[in-house]
């Protein structure tokens, strides 16, 4: 996190939420909510992969809002699966992101959870932007994506990502006629791809 985050803690539905911010210098065009990887394999709102979505936010101008999941960090509970980590995420949206355009997105089992928030919120909120990076399709049921929001999301995904295998996340694609972006040699993580990763998502943020 940099010198300008702002840290706080939220009521969430298993207790507190650990929340950082980061705003753009100028006026914001909405709110973008960030969901980390999976709790019980180091997954925290500082993720490097996390951290560069945030930094591709705030360079378009979105507030970019990171939390941490039940039982992470300052964030209270226990790991609940995908269910109370949803609620966790809706809580955050509420709270932080309560009107104005928003932006959700996830990499990996936040990415996961961003779908299902996505299937919850499309109906009742200005869904300007989605943004799924290695989305964790493979071990957990992603929600279809809404025909609607189609056009707005980009789905990036490594070549050889070998915690969430291609193939699965394109499985999951392929009954929407979703497309996804491949990094070529890209790996769960992005090692050494960052930069470009953050490119992609600025690009499909300006877009």
């Amino acid at each position: 996190m940099n010198a300008q985050t702002e840290s706080l803690l939220m009521a969430g539905p298993a207790g507190q939420v650990e929340v950082a911010i980061d705003r753009p210098a100028g006026s914001s065009r909405g709110t973008a909510v960030i969901a980390h990887p999976h709790p019980l394999h180091g997954g925290t709102l500082t993720n490097k992969v996390v951290q560069t979505l945030a930094r591709a936010s705030v360079l378009d101008g979105w507030t970019a809002v990171r939390f941490n999941f039940r039982g992470v960090g300052r964030s209270e509970g226990r790991f609940d699966e995908g269910r109370g980590e949803l609620d966790d995420l809706l809580a955050v949206v509420d709270a932080q992101a309560s009107d104005g355009p928003l932006c959700l997105a996830g990499f990996s089992f936040g990415a996961f959870v961003a779908t299902h928030a996505v299937a919850r919120l499309h109906a009742v909120r200005d869904l300007q932007r989605v943004v799924l990076v290695g989305t964790a399709a493979s071990r957990f049921d992603a929600a279809p994506i809404p025909a609607e929001l189609q056009g707005r999301t980009l789905v990036v995904h490594g070549e050889q990502d070998d915690t969430v295998p291609l193939a699965a996340v394109m499985d999951w694609a392929r009954p929407q006629v979703l497309p996804v972006l491949v990094v070529p040699g890209g790996g769960h993580f992005f090692h050494g791809q960052l930069p470009l990763l953050r490119e992609l998502v600025l690009r499909h943020l300006r877009a």
